[in-house]
């Protein structure tokens, strides 16, 4: 399972010009599923989405979790993460989970993460999703 987060003043995902998730300060999670993922997976990510420490405070530019700062979700399925781009030019994707073993996880992911405590906006699994954000600082790290 892997995690590509964006530092965010905001963001927002859409689907056929209809907004379905938005956010203000807080993470943008693309969310990819692979073949090889469990539940445990999916629980220590979210734990360490939600205490990674990438927030500013007056000591340092990343002292602080999303708890701490008390910001917002934005999670977005993105199979595209798990692409194996080692040879050719057309990225595979024979080790990204089938939809219906992935849809399952992404949910135990949002869930994990809503119980935690986080406000946790959600794209729309395996829909076309327009998303806009502004990326804060700009901050992007891959969690997996």
């Amino acid at each position: 399972m892997r995690a590509l987060l964006q530092r965010v003043s905001s963001a927002r995902v859409e689907v056929a010009g209809e907004i379905v998730g938005q956010i203000d300060r807080g993470l943008l999670v693309l969310l990819g599923v692979a073949r090889e993922d469990s539940v445990a997976d999916a629980e220590r990510l979210a734990r360490r989405t939600l205490e990674l420490r990438i927030f500013p405070d007056d000591d340092k530019p990343m002292n602080r979790s999303l708890v701490d700062v008390d910001g917002e979700l934005l999670v977005v399925s993105q199979f595209t993460l798990c692409a194996d781009t080692r040879r050719g030019r057309r990225p595979g994707f024979s080790t990204a989970a089938p939809p219906e073993q992935a849809e399952p996880l992404y949910e135990h992911f949002v869930a994990c993460c809503r119980e935690a405590g986080a406000t946790t906006a959600t794209g729309r699994f395996g829909a076309d999703m327009q998303v806009h954000l502004v990326n804060d600082g700009p901050v992007t790290l891959l969690l997996d």
